[in-house]
């Protein structure tokens, strides 16, 4: 099975670390470090999705994926 995109990015301005997951729409969670950001954010999304099914609402599939750009080695040289 196919799981959910998870970002994870230092918030300056919290002084900690978002885990997002684009997907599921609002799901994110804070954490001092990404390890706990990221823990934190896999308790939130069970809790979306156990209370999206529980509204009787229609459940995303996994489909974010971020572009990742491979630069050529001369760039930067």
């Amino acid at each position: 099975m196919q799981d959910y995109f998870i970002s994870i990015f230092y918030a300056e301005e919290d002084g900690g670390y978002i885990a997002d997951i684009p997907d599921l729409r609002f799901c994110s969670a804070f954490g001092e470090t990404p390890e706990e950001a990221l823990r934190e954010v896999q308790i939130a999304k069970d809790a979306w999705l156990e209370t999206t099914r529980a509204s009787g609402k229609p459940i995303p599939k996994p489909k974010y994926r971020p572009a990742i750009f491979i630069l050529p080695k001369w760039v930067g040289s």
